[in-house]
């Protein structure tokens, strides 16, 4: 699995908000995947990334750090089917 293309799939595709504990949204210049375990079909990923918390004036609040484990599923091209979080910040 190339590394482009898991950050790709983590930035455009995987709900991040899933580990994000003040509801606001994932800042994608602060995400950080690594790959902890591969198998067949499937991968265990460390994800890292500031959470961008708002205040009701629509004014930047602040930024926590947020992190989760996600196990990706690849099909049988090794191309990313989907993933789920396993654990985080919210978790």
């Amino acid at each position: 699995m190339d590394s482009d293309s898991l950050l790709n799939f983590f930035v455009f595709t995987a709900d991040l908000t899933a580990v994000c504990p003040q509801n606001g949204w994932p800042d994608p210049e602060s995400l950080h995947v690594e790959i902890l375990e591969q198998r067949a079909g499937e991968l265990l990923c460390a994800v890292a990334f500031e959470e961008v918390i708002m205040e009701g004036s629509g004014c930047c609040a602040g930024r926590i750090g947020c992190w989760g484990k996600y196990r990706v599923e690849l099909d049988a091209t090794g191309n990313i089917a989907r993933a789920e979080a396993v654990a985080g910040t919210r978790a």
